[in-house]
């Protein structure tokens, strides 16, 4: 639990830290940029991460349970292993990059804006091969290079790069663009670095074709939980721009941003969950499972809540930030929010059932996704028909969102605790004790001017939500995610009513 403590404190540190150094980024991107091109921007983004994922092979769980049967079977080096995966994860994203390439309109489906835009699918491998090295960093407990690539190099490169294109003339209308690939192959050469430190250059190592297919096939399931669980993230995005204007989608975008802080609350603990579970699962110790599962659900929901209800109460000045044209997307943030924090069992719940119900699991998430992209569609077609303006359909699709990640959480809680035979629930009433006050602080941070509601509302809401949380929800083995260092002798075991 100390490593899980240790691992999650350290990423969401990290996010904390990508939040600040994508602010720059939306800011000079809307302002200088317009509304329009950051939506053609968005619904190209998407399209590219999506396609990544596919091409990363579900690595970023699976990497741990191949280094783990490796070490057993003598396949090589650990290096070699990591090498199979990247050679087929390569070979993918060529092939995805290719397929784009032939058909634009599925990255650009209301067009091109610059001659640069089409530049993006050269990100697709840089992506795909970085989610493997940062899962070969994590099976090693190593969640600072995560950190570093994701949280400081990524965004901080895309913040600047977008500012200094625009000042270039014959670069500027490929200033999106650029700046993004950019900061993928950032990324991955500080991925890449730390990898090689850890891990040294494979020795010996050759292609497999047997072991190859062996990986692709076995894959297929991760590969699918991976896509499904993002693309429930990007489906609304993508969704949009195919039935709604530029600057919809470009109003939609800068709320999902916002909501990526606490959304990669829940990814925090992933690359560090991944190798205990998998090591807990060798020995057959469920009962430990099922605590981690709780503990962490718990960490994770009682974060979300608290960023979601500093983010969400003053949610016209923060959509402020992109312009008067974006304010019209805070129903959306606020349902987005929403949506992330009762995601937060489904997430957890996964990260188990990956494991031990891989099918059943894919099974869920298909449902889910065909759940989300139903409504999606109806409730956008709804607003059409209506006459509403940009920000009900944009609100539409966040409360599709909201309603399919709701289910999620409630079907695989349930068929966890069925495999696991232990609860796994993350609820604990302190979460609404805590929201009280905040919600109250709140409400009177609102009467202030917008920039004062950003600088002192937000920190308000934040230090009276996590006193109350503090003191009424959190135990000696929940305070431990607080806690650099923890007593052998007391190892947590859950708590509460948890």
């Amino acid at each position: 639990m100390a490593t899980l403590a240790k691992g999650g404190r350290t990423n969401t540190l990290g996010f904390l830290i990508r939040l600040l150094g994508n602010i720059p980024f939306l800011f000079i991107g809307y302002r200088l940029y317009g509304v329009e091109d950051m939506g053609r921007f968005a619904a190209a983004f998407v399209v590219i991460e999506i396609f990544a994922l596919v091409c990363a092979l579900g690595e970023k769980r699976g990497l741990a349970q191949r280094l783990t049967e490796g070490a057993e079977q003598h396949e090589g080096t650990p290096a070699n292993l990591v090498f199979d995966g990247m050679l087929v994860s390569f070979a993918f994203a060529l092939l995805a990059a290719g397929v784009l390439l032939v058909f634009p309109v599925i990255i650009f489906p209301n067009g091109t804006g610059s001659q640069f835009d089409m530049w993006m699918i050269a990100a697709i491998p840089a992506f795909a091969l970085t989610e493997i090295l940062l899962a070969a960093q994590a099976y090693r407990y190593d969640i600072a290079t995560t950190v570093r690539a994701r949280a400081i190099v990524e965004p901080w490169t895309r913040s600047i790069g977008v500012g200094v294109f625009f000042f270039i003339p014959f670069l500027r209308d490929g200033g999106l663009a650029l700046a993004f690939l950019a900061s993928i192959y950032a990324g991955l050469l500080t991925a890449l670095w730390s990898f090689l430190r850890t891990y040294g250059l494979p020795r010996g190592w050759r292609p497999r074709p047997r072991y190859l297919g062996k990986l692709t096939s076995r894959a297929l399931p991760l590969i699918g939980a991976d896509v499904i669980e993002r693309g429930t993230r990007l489906l609304d995005v993508f969704l949009l721009g195919q039935s709604a204007s530029a600057a919809a989608v470009g109003i939609y975008f800068f709320a999902k941003e916002i909501v990526s802080v606490p959304q990669k609350l829940k990814t925090s603990f992933e690359p560090i969950l991944s190798p205990v579970i998998t090591k807990n699962l060798k020995i057959g110790n469920m009962s430990a499972i099922a605590a981690q599962v709780r503990q962490v659900g718990f960490w994770i929901i009682a974060l979300q809540a608290g960023i979601a209800l500093a983010l969400a109460i003053p949610g016209e000045a923060v959509m402020g930030l992109g312009g008067p044209a974006i304010v019209g997307g805070t129903g959306a943030l606020a349902l987005l929010l929403a949506a992330e924090v009762i995601a937060s069992m489904a997430v957890v719940s996964e990260s188990v059932l990956v494991y031990i119900a891989r099918k059943r699991n894919l099974a869920i998430s298909v449902g889910v996704i065909t759940l989300q992209g139903a409504l999606t569609i109806g409730l956008i077609q709804l607003a059409d028909n209506l006459g509403l303006d940009e920000g009900f359909k944009a609100a539409g699709a966040a409360l599709a969102l909201f309603i399919a990640l709701g289910t999620s959480s409630l079907v695989k809680a349930l068929l966890l605790k069925s495999l696991l035979k232990a609860p796994v629930a993350n609820w604990r009433w302190a979460l609404v004790w805590a929201t009280g006050p905040a919600v109250v602080v709140g409400f009177i941070a609102t009467q202030l001017p917008e920039w004062a509601e950003l600088i002192f509302g937000i920190p308000a809401i934040l230090a009276s939500y996590g006193y109350v949380i503090w003191k009424r929800g959190f135990g000696p083995e929940d305070r431990v995610l607080f806690q650099k260092s923890q007593s052998k002798d007391k190892p947590a075991q859950g708590s509460g009513d948890a």
